[in-house]
């Protein structure tokens, strides 16, 4: 999804480094934990985390997780699934929690099925994290004004609407940057449109648990 310098400068700002412990939140095809695999070493823990709300898709999440775990060289990853809040039981204590293109899930009706919210997982999330430790999103970008409402419609919301819930969790915003910002992005179209899909306008914001 992006080249070399874009994924370097995630990495960089989402501050993984050798020995970190960190939990890549649905990792999707893996290539964040493969990511973070090799960066925090053998003296670090990767806990590819896929939530049971989405554990039953056809592509079998778990299972691909669970096979990327065997992979040589893998000794450092450890994929585990529970609901969604109940992330902390089967995760230990992290440095840094991963989010990439999945906070707006928060808010659709798939991942709230069994009563969780996003401010019961913020929650969760400060739960785990060491003191120190970084929550990091990435995002797409919805028009302002619209808070979480293209979430569902549009897999889509406003940067502004996620900072408040995170901050209401007792996280301080430490740093954001403009990376993955598209001019060119209408914001009005869904994330998976062939006329935008890759190229959306994107956030990344990294929280820190005081």
């Amino acid at each position: 999804m992006y080249d070399q310098a874009k994924r370097s400068e995630l990495i960089q700002f989402a501050r993984v480094d050798a020995g970190s412990t960190v939990i890549d939140v649905y990792p999707g095809d893996g290539d964040w934990t493969r990511l973070f695999s090799d960066i925090v070493g053998p003296a670090g823990r990767v806990f590819s985390f896929v939530p049971a709300e989405v554990a039953h898709f056809k592509n079998d999440p778990v299972g691909r997780m669970r096979t990327l775990a065997t992979e040589p060289g893998r000794e450092n990853v450890e994929a585990v699934s529970a609901d969604l809040v109940a992330m902390p039981e089967v995760t230990q204590q992290a440095d840094v929690l991963w989010m990439h293109l999945f906070y707006h899930d928060l808010h659709t009706a798939l991942m709230q099925a069994k009563g969780a919210t996003a401010a019961h997982f913020n929650r969760a999330v400060c739960e785990r994290l060491k003191p120190g430790g970084y929550y990091v999103i990435v995002d797409h970008a919805a028009t302002a004004g619209r808070g979480t409402s293209a979430a569902q419609s549009l897999h889509r919301i406003e940067p502004a609407a996620v900072r408040a819930e995170v901050e209401a969790a007792g996280f301080v915003l430490d740093a954001q940057s403009s990376m993955l910002a598209r001019s060119d992005d209408p914001h009005s179209v869904k994330v998976f449109d062939p006329s935008i899909k890759g190229e959306t306008d994107r956030f990344a914001y990294r929280f820190v648990k005081r």
